[in-house]
C-alpha cells in the first residue's frame, strides 16, 4: 500500500482526520471523549503543535493543527496510539481502532482556515444530531463565540483575530460567518484539493511544488508526486544547461565524454523535472540504459550533498528553469 505524502515544514497547517476502522465508533461515552481530549492537551504539551479547530464524532475525528516544528506525523502517531491504547484496555479488546493512517491536508490558512473551520464546526449538523452547531459540546465552536471557555490548549485567538479586533464583536461576526450557511448542505472545502493533500490557491501550491517536493522522488511509492512536482520539457532543461555552460546539444546529449559537467547536470535536472521515465532519457541522452540515468542521477545527488558549490549551481540553474 503506497504511503500517504506527508509535507512537513515549521508553519505548516493541517486539517487532520482519522476515522474507525471499518466505520466502527471510536467514542462509545462521555468519559472516551474526555480522555481524547485530555490527550490532545498533552500533544499540544509535548510536541508544540497548536490546535485551532477540533470536532469529535462518534465514528471520527477532526482537527485542524498547526506545526511550529515539522513533526506532525510523530505529535498524530503519538495522539493516535496512546488514545487506541486507552480504549482497547478499557473494553478488553485488541486489534487496530482506527482504520489506518491519519489522513491530513496541507492547508493555506490564509485562504482557507475560516472555511475549514466552518465545515468542521457543522459537522454535528450535517450529521443531524444536533441544529445549531453551538447545541454540540465536543467540539470547539462554543468556545469561539464565548458560550463556554476555552481550554487553554485551543488556540481560539488567530482565527477570531480575522473577524474583528475586539474579542467580543470578533466571536459574533464569527457566528454569524458560520450561521449564514446551510450546515447540512455546505460543500466540504476539500473539493479544491491538488493532488488530493494540498488546499490553497495557485501561489500557495506553486510554492510547495518548487520548494518542498522538487528533491522528492520516490514517485512509485508516493503517486501523489507525480502530478505535483514541477514539469518541465527536456528543451528548456538543454537550453537552460547550454546557456550555463556554453555547450551545445549534442555535447549535451552525446555519452563517452568523461567529466561532461553539463551533461551531468542536464541528466540530473531531466530526471527531476520532466516526470519522463529513466528509460525516456536514457533513448534521449545517447541511447544509455535506464539504469545508467538512474545511476547518473543518484551520483550527482550526492556529490551535491557533500560539495556547497556544486549545490548552489544545481539550485541557480534550476531557478531559472522554473522561473522560465
Amino acid at each position: 500500500m503506497a504511503r500517504p505524502l506527508r509535507i512537513e515544514y515549521p508553519g505548516a497547517f493541517y486539517h487532520v482526520m482519522n476515522r474507525g476502522n471499518a466505520g466502527e465508533d471510536i467514542f462509545i461515552s462521555i468519559r472516551d471523549k474526555e480522555r481524547f481530549t485530555e490527550y490532545l492537551e498533552k500533544s499540544v504539551e509535548r510536541f508544540s503543535i497548536i490546535i485551532h479547530t477540533y470536532c469529535l464524532m462518534s465514528n471520527h475525528y477532526h482537527l485542524l493543527v498547526e506545526t511550529p516544528q515539522p513533526n506532525l506525523s510523530l505529535a498524530m502517531q503519538w495522539l493516535n496510539v496512546s488514545y487506541a491504547s486507552y480504549h482497547n484496555r478499557k473494553r478488553h479488546r485488541s486489534g487496530h481502532l482506527f482504520q489506518g493512517r491519519f489522513k491530513s491536508i496541507l492547508v493555506d490558512a490564509d485562504e482557507y482556515l475560516k472555511h475549514l473551520s466552518r465545515y468542521i464546526h457543522l459537522n454535528p449538523v450535517r450529521a443531524k444530531i444536533v441544529e445549531k452547531p453551538e447545541g454540540y459540546h465536543w467540539s470547539s465552536y462554543r468556545a469561539f463565540i464565548g458560550t463556554t471557555k476555552a481550554p487553554k490548549w485551543l488556540e481560539t485567538d488567530w482565527l477570531l483575530s480575522t473577524f474583528g479586533k475586539k474579542r467580543k464583536a470578533a466571536a459574533q461576526n464569527y457566528k454569524a460567518f458560520v450561521d449564514e450557511v446551510d450546515g447540512k448542505t455546505l460543500e466540504d472545502p476539500a473539493k479544491d484539493l491538488v493532488g488530493g493533500f494540498i488546499l490553497g490557491d495557485s501561489d500557495f501550491v506553486n510554492w510547495v511544488k518548487e520548494s518542498l517536493l522538487s528533491n522528492k522522488n520516490d514517485e512509485k511509492e508516493i503517486p501523489q508526486l507525480k502530478q505535483l512536482k514541477p514539469r518541465v520539457s527536456l528543451d528548456a532543461i538543454i537550453q537552460s544547461i547550454c546557456a550555463s555552460f556554453g555547450s551545445t546539444e549534442k555535447q549535451i546529449r552525446e555519452k563517452g565524454r568523461k567529466g561532461n559537467k553539463a551533461r551531468d547536470f542536464a541528466i540530473y535536472l531531466a530526471r527531476d523535472l520532466t516526470g519522463s521515465s529513466c528509460k525516456e532519457l536514457g533513448n534521449f541522452f545517447g541511447d544509455v540504459s535506464g539504469a545508467a540515468i538512474t545511476v547518473r542521477y543518484k551520483y550527482i545527488a550526492r556529490q551535491a550533498k557533500r560539495d556547497r558549490k556544486l549545490t548552489r549551481e544545481l539550485k541557480k540553474i534550476k531557478g531559472q528553469i522554473l522561473n522560465n
